[in-house]
């Protein structure tokens, strides 16, 4: 599921700080996690869309190595954005 260009340039924003910084950890888990999210919308719609259930893990392997990331680089970026997002960990 895309997500919509004025909801991306609103994350990117908030997490990388000004309208250019797309390639900031915190951005990347951002964007990540609003594709997840619409993800697990569509397929509590649609349980047998395996194909789209792929793609769920993917993005969700994707985040949690961002996440590893920067967990050991910055805690404390890492425990404001999990905060942030409403992320268990």
């Amino acid at each position: 599921m895309a997500v919509k260009k004025e909801k991306v340039a609103e994350l990117v924003k908030k997490y990388g700080g000004s309208e250019k910084n797309t390639g900031s950890t915190q951005v990347q888990i951002a964007l990540l996690t609003e594709q997840i999210n619409a993800l697990s919308l569509h397929l509590k719609a649609h349980q047998k869309d395996f194909h789209a259930k792929r793609g769920l893990m993917v993005l969700v392997g994707q985040r949690k190595g961002l996440l590893t990331y920067l967990e050991r680089n910055d805690r404390a970026a890492y425990v404001a954005l999990i905060e942030s997002l409403n992320l268990r960990k």
